[in-house]
Formats: C-alpha cells, sequence, structure tokens
C-alpha cells in the first residue's frame, strides 16, 4: 500500500511537469502575478543604529539566550571568562574560525567531518555568524568558513556565537538582500537555544539543537 501511494504522488508530480512544460505562458503570467503583488512590509531599518543592537539583545535575551557586548580587543578574554562560567573545556570549532578565539585553557577539536557521535561528545561549539536579525532575534549561519556546517552547530549542547555588529540588520528583508550573493550554501537560522513544548506545554530544551546559546556582540 506504502508503495502504491509513493507511485500515484510521483505520478501526479510528473503530470504536472509535463503539463507545466506545455503552458510556459501560464507559467510566466504566474510569475508576472507574483512580481505584481503589493509588498507594504518593512523593507529597512527605521530605528536608530543603537535601537537596533539594544532590540537584538532584547529579543535574544527574551529567548533565554546570554549575551556580551565587547570591544574587539576584548573578545579572547570573553571567550575564556563564557566558557569557563558555563564549565565546558572540550570544543569543536569549524575551518576559518578566527584564531584569537582558541583560548589557552581549553582543547578545541577542529571539524573535518566529524560524526553525529563524535559531535555529540564534545562539550560545545563555537562559531561565527553571517547576520544577525533585530526584529525576530535571528542568528544566521552559513555553510561557510568561521561558520562550519549544519551538524557543528546543531548537536553539540552549547553554542557560543560570535556576532560582528556591523552584520546586525532590523528586520528579515534586510537580512534576505544581504544572504542573496550566497543563497546556494547550507544557511541556518537561529533564535535561542532550542526549546519546545509537549502536549502538556512543558517546556523542554535541546530537541532541535543546543540547550544553551551565548553570543558575544563584537563592536
Amino acid at each position: 500500500m506504502a508503495t502504491s501511494g509513493r507511485e500515484e504522488v510521483l505520478g501526479r508530480i510528473r503530470s504536472a511537469m509535463v503539463r507545466g512544460a506545455e503552458t510556459g505562458s501560464r507559467v510566466e503570467e504566474a510569475h508576472a502575478a507574483w512580481a505584481g503583488l503589493r509588498r507594504g512590509y518593512q523593507r529597512s531599518a527605521r530605528r536608530e543604529r543603537g535601537a537596533v543592537i539594544e532590540l537584538l539583545v532584547d529579543r535574544l535575551v527574551d529567548y533565554d539566550a546570554q549575551v556580551l557586548h565587547v570591544g574587539r580587543g576584548e573578545v579572547a578574554a570573553t571567550v575564556a571568562r563564557m566558557l569557563t562560567a558555563r564549565g565546558v573545556r572540550r570544543l569543536v570549532v569549524p575551518k576559518g574560525l578566527r584564531a584569537e578565539v582558541l583560548v589557552p585553557g581549553f582543547e578545541f577539536v577542529e571539524d573535518e567531518g566529524l560524526s553525529s557521535a563524535e559531535l555529540n561528545d564534545v562539550d560545545g561549539v563555537i562559531t561565527e555568524s553571517t547576520v544577525a536579525i533585530a526584529e525576530t532575534g535571528t542568528i544566521v549561519l552559513q555553510n561557510a568558513p568561521g561558520q562550519g556546517r549544519r551538524a557543528v552547530s546543531l548537536v553539540p549542547d552549547y553554542h557560543l556565537c560570535l556576532v560582528e555588529l556591523a552584520n546586525v540588520v532590523e528586520t528579515v528583508p534586510e537580512a534576505m538582500d544581504r544572504l542573496a550573493a550566497t543563497s546556494a550554501l547550507a544557511t541556518t537560522f537561529i533564535s535561542g537555544p532550542s526549546a519546545t513544548a509537549d502536549i502538556e506545554m512543558t517546556r523542554i530544551k535541546g530537541v532541535h539543537g543546543p540547550r544553551f546559546l551565548d553570543v558575544i556582540l563584537v563592536e
């Protein structure tokens, strides 16, 4: 029965694709209609720069993340302080991560295709980020140097993320514009530590990603 149902679904998809190829004009009409839709939502920042950063911090803290705002020369000391406070010692890091983050007193394992089991054995992960969205309190990671593949930021129980203030935008459309040039890369949107609720509304952390998230905003 399962195989029969699968074949029926695939057959309908194939038929639709054939019909679509035969009716190219309809596709063009659909694209034109899409382009003609009125889009009255906010596409650019309206707040002052300081208010945008404050909004991002407010959203992240509300999502149960810990956030520190530091100068560039304070990054290494801040990383050491946050890792010590969390009680983590062994962390996975993606290739291309800035060297100042690799502070003494901790073990850093560079990801070279570690398995899920190996990722689960480390205490946490440190990454950089591509962009952060103040409006939604979202940090965006891509499969790029310093950020790594998606599994690296989802399997470990703790995530320390560095966000450059220059990469903070107010709105989602602003973020989409920034991501357009690298849209082919695997992209992960993170809004605080992983959390969900069961049918009894009991909040559970760590189901879909790290239970703990620390963010360092770098001036």
